[in-house]
């Protein structure tokens, strides 16, 4: 493995390379300690409780910081690299693989104010997540314990998956979160998709109630649709894709069977129109595979798929293209095998 990053070093530009301390490479990544059961709780020594006063600030500071931090990303992020519509467990998948490239700037488009789709609970409004391996070494990577049996694992609550990918992936700087935001329609130019048109979720959940509200836009290089499964605002990519006459047919998808769904879900994520990659549930949308169930690894490795897809759309060097050392369980299908007929 050594041998092989050496290698890649040699051969490409800093500039072009990304961080490859990922699932795909196969990266050994160390356990965490566990703290002693005797462990004493302690507070910082910076504050005491009994007599805890916070500084003075004016109202209108707070305000000001909140706009001007927020109008700032929406100059920065109008024309981006990467849209990535819905933060649930394949698009933060996405997200996160993609960020580990600091010169690629991604915008995560997520309609409702709590990003993570189902990925809060498993199945069933239960806790436990489960994940079918080799899937596992990307909660490796994240560093998130779970119990382990000889073909899955198990994590002890969903949400641990999901708070623990969005505070890794919202720290870094080329990675803005818009929640509450929802992409009302795509932008298409010479039969490419080159962007979403978005408003606020409320102004779209309302648009029968009130007078015109006029979205916004956000232009990207590549855009990833990750909405989900069919409902208010799953499928959306897709659906549009197909009333605008880009893509013929959307069936919908078929009954559950988890063996051939998740396989199906990774091996069919691609870039199914010029500038637009599908990942996730969405996939299933779109090829009437069968649903998926109450496991959750063909989003996390669908989402990372769908983000070296877009590493090749962008002429970067990804798994894909053999451009960087991949684990052996989980090298990904040629671009030939990810193209199927509708």
């Amino acid at each position: 493995m050594a041998a092989m990053a050496t290698t890649l070093t040699s051969s490409l530009s800093k500039t072009q390379l990304f961080d490859t301390k990922s699932s795909f490479h196969g990266s050994a990544v160390p356990t965490r300690p566990q703290p002693p059961k005797s462990a004493s709780v302690t507070m910082s020594a910076a504050y005491n409780l009994d007599s805890f006063k916070f500084q003075p600030i004016k109202e209108s500071v707070v305000s000001r910081e909140m706009t001007r931090r927020y109008m700032t990303d929406m100059i920065t992020y109008a024309d981006t690299d990467v849209v990535i519509v819905g933060a649930g467990s394949a698009g933060l998948s996405c997200a996160y693989e993609l960020s580990k490239n600091p010169n690629i700037n991604i915008a995560i488009i997520e309609q409702s104010v709590s990003p993570g789709g189902g990925a809060w609970l498993g199945g069933q409004l239960f806790s436990a997540m489960v994940v079918r391996k080799p899937a596992h070494h990307f909660l490796d990577e994240l560093e998130i314990e779970y119990d382990e049996t000889d073909d899955y694992v198990v994590i002890k609550h969903a949400a641990l998956f999901t708070s623990t990918i969005m505070s890794k992936l919202l720290a870094r700087p080329n990675v803005k979160l818009f929640n509450a935001v929802a992409a009302e329609d795509l932008i298409v130019k010479n039969q490419r998709v080159a962007g979403v048109v978005t408003n606020w979720a409320l102004v779209s959940m309302n648009h029968d109630t009130q007078s015109c509200m006029d979205p916004n836009v956000i232009e990207a290089k590549i855009v990833v649709s990750s909405c989900g499964h069919d409902g208010p605002f799953g499928a959306t990519g897709v659906k549009r894709l197909r009333s605008i006459g880009m893509i013929d047919s959307v069936p919908g998808m078929k009954a559950l069977d988890m063996n051939t769904a998740e396989d199906a879900i990774v091996r069919l994520t691609r870039e199914v129109v010029p500038g637009m990659i599908i990942t996730g549930m969405e996939v299933a949308e779109i090829d009437g595979a069968p649903r998926m169930g109450p496991t959750f690894g063909a989003m996390m490795i669908s989402g990372q798929k769908a983000a070296h897809l877009a590493l090749r759309a962008l002429g970067l060097p990804n798994a894909l293209d053999g451009a960087v050392a991949a684990q052996p369980e989980l090298v990904l299908a040629s671009a030939e095998s990810d193209v199927v007929d509708a």
